[in-house]
């Protein structure tokens, strides 16, 4: 027999000891898939880098077990939950600890972030769910109505809800503008461990200890789809990135799924044990579980699993299902809106309160150790350093092979080997260890003849095509020598270094002008370079902090959104469209007061400000032709158009 080698779908990665007492807790970071945060009984939270066997950062404080610990979206901040009911939030960046949120009277067993970054969710044993506003060291809302703990919180993508599970078998939607509950959702039969939002349509996921995994639609408030085939408990679950399925993991087995009609695309058997948390990058699952103090990381290739099809008689056909859609063509529900406000609220309790002395001596008792600190300068680089060369790019995780045989050769014991295996010993230290086994038998090939003509073994792995004469088809040329290899890397290059060094310049003339405060002088800067490159990277900044927009930004900042709109590259229309809604909303109605208002008697002053107004107007008027005309395309960019067609239709008043 011939061994042939071939990949697997799933494989384990890694296994570490990551804390010197039992780990209790643990989060995969979502937007890498390639950083880990651990909790344990030792009071202390641990980050650690996928499938490096060293703990980057340990962070002290707690004075009781970690019970719950969740990243941010940029997974800059970490957040841990305590035994005690207290909270404590640290940049790891900066590598310290950011605040002490002392409120909850039981152990905390549910943490999620605002999409705004600000704000932070936080449930209990004692099933209270609070609202903390990080900043003012202060809880902003409490939510009651659970009636037992509250396993798993979820913020909606346009942060305007929250989603909440409990053991109680419910699952409870809270507008967080109102401060009060939406709706409650009640089917499953057993304690709901998590709850997920679809990262764009008005869709809610749901899984339980009931083992089934639900979905609800989140515009007409009812169920729309249950799966009945888990073989245990449900303990996580994912929407892929573009939202095309759910994947759900259990004990040692992942579950693809999509829904209208539900159906079940693939299953996947992962010896994963009780999976605690799934990440996805570069087109691969992570998932991490533990085990007393120990944690394990495995791997699957999305690639080789089915994640599109249709389900008859239990068979996965290949041509998929239409998503379910309106007489006008489009999709039933519609998608979010990303956060452009903050949550408000009232606590009916009062307990808003300044930090305490408490508090203080807390944040002091509290620190960040840096274990290794190669690999925490190249995660957690400094935001506020320009980086000259793009970031690090994370390959995929090489998968093992899969050995399989083939009837060509026979086999022929061979002598032991002796294998190294790493094994880590100690809290996240890597030992090598030997590791006798039996070799692998030695192939011997069989001759075999014909009365005709003797055959021939095509061998499955080979270096060289069959029947063919490679070197027929190459041209005849020596071999590339050090300098001349060199020289053809080198092709391109001096230019992309002077169009990088330019940009890099640029850039650092219009930060220089921004440090001084006047962000009116920095963006005409940034203008006058006649580079859209430098105003994008500008206009991001300001996109993000709405109030530092003036009138006068406007009339400068018109004319080059109207070049945005019109670009070839989609950031830069991403970019305008952003800046011109914002005017739109922030300005139009200070432009039409300004303009409709009568002349003033005596003494202009006002007159300064209409004639910015009417500038505006004018460079408006120019730009609603523009969005007039990409409003009728075809996709994202259409919807995009055609919101700001909207925005824009009293111009035409």
């Amino acid at each position: 027999m011939a061994l042939t080698n071939t990949t697997i779908t799933s494989w384990k990665l890694q296994e570490i000891v990551a804390h010197s007492s039992n780990v209790s807790s643990l989060v995969l970071g979502k937007a890498s898939g390639r950083l880990l945060a651990t909790g344990g009984e030792d009071c202390r939270v641990n980050i650690w880098a996928v499938s490096k066997p060293n703990c980057i950062m340990s962070l002290t404080g707690h004075t009781s077990p970690v019970e719950c610990i969740q990243f941010n979206s940029s997974e800059e901040r970490v957040v841990a939950g305590s035994q005690s009911g207290s909270l404590r939030l640290w940049d790891l960046e900066a590598a310290k600890i950011l605040r002490t949120l002392m409120g909850h009277k039981a152990s905390v067993c549910s943490l999620d972030f605002h999409p705004m970054g600000e704000y932070l969710a936080s449930g209990s044993v004692d099933s209270n769910i609070k609202l903390w506003d990080v900043r003012r060291k202060g809880c902003v809302f409490r939510y009651k109505g659970h009636t037992q703990p509250v396993h798993c919180l979820a913020f909606s993508p346009d942060g305007k809800w929250l989603a909440s599970a409990s053991d109680d078998s419910t699952i409870k939607l809270w507008d967080l503008i109102a401060g009060k509950m939406i709706t409650e959702f009640t089917s499953h039969t057993s304690a709901v461990n998590v709850v997920q939002f679809h990262p764009n349509e008005y869709l809610l996921a749901s899984g339980s200890a009931d083992r089934t995994v639900k979905l609800w639609d989140l515009e007409k408030f009812n169920m729309i789809g249950s799966s009945e085939g888990e073989t245990g408990a449900v303990r996580s679950i994912l929407f892929n990135p573009d939202g095309s399925c759910l994947y759900s993991g259990s004990e040692n087995t992942l579950r693809v799924y999509g829904w209208e009609p539900d159906r079940c695309f693939d299953v996947v058997h992962v010896g994963w044990g009780k999976v605690s948390d799934l990440a996805i990058s570069n087109n691969q699952m992570i998932a991490v579980s533990y085990s007393q103090n120990n944690v394990s990381w495995y791997v699957v290739d999305l690639s080789r699993v089915k994640k599109s099809g249709s389900v008859i008689q239990g068979l996965i056909q290949d041509k998929p299902i239409p998503a379910p859609t309106s007489a006008l063509g489009t999709t039933l529900r519609r998608n979010y809106e990303r956060p452009t406000t903050s949550c408000t609220g009232q606590d009916p309790e009062g307990e808003r309160r300044s930090p305490s002395s408490e508090d203080e001596k807390e944040d002091k008792e509290s620190s960040a150790e840096i274990t290794n600190p190669e690999d925490y300068k190249e995660i957690f680089q400094p935001h506020s350093v320009i980086s000259r060369t793009p970031p690090k790019r994370t390959e995929p995780f090489p998968a093992p092979l899969e050995h399989s045989f083939s009837e060509s050769v026979l086999e022929k014991p061979g002598p032991a080997v002796k294998i190294v295996t790493p094994v880590i010993d100690r809290v996240g230290q890597l030992k090598v260890e030997p590791t006798v086994i039996a070799a692998a038998p030695r192939p011997v090939a069989v001759v075999t003849t014909s009365v005709t003509s003797p055959s021939r073994i095509i061998l499955s792995t080979r270096n060289e095509p069959i029947g063919l004469n490679a070197g027929d088809f190459l041209s005849v040329t020596g071999v590339m020598g050090d300098e001349e290899a060199l020289a053809q890397i080198r092709k391109g290059h001096d230019t992309m270094c002077v169009m990088l060094t330019s940009r890099y310049k640029n850039l650092d003339t219009v930060r220089s002008v921004w440090a001084s405060g006047d962000v009116k002088t920095s963006l005409d800067s940034a203008v006058s370079m006649n580079d859209l490159s430098i105003v994008v990277d500008v206009l991001n900044i300001l996109n993000l902090k709405p109030s530092l927009w003036k009138l006068d930004l406007c009339t400068s900042i018109l004319p080059q959104i109207e070049d945005l709109l019109q670009s070839k590259y989609e950031s830069y229309v991403q970019t305008g469209c952003i800046s011109l809604k914002l005017i739109l909303k922030r300005f139009w109605p200070l432009i039409s007061d300004t303009l409709a208002a009568p002349p003033s008697v005596g003494v202009d002053i006002t007159r300064e400000e209409r004639l910015k107004c009417k500038a505006c107007y004018k460079q408006l008027k120019n730009l609603s032709n523009v969005v007039k005309n990409r409003a009728e395309q075809v996709g994202r960019h259409g919807s995009t158009f055609k919101e700001l067609q909207l925005l824009m239709a009293p111009l035409d008043c």
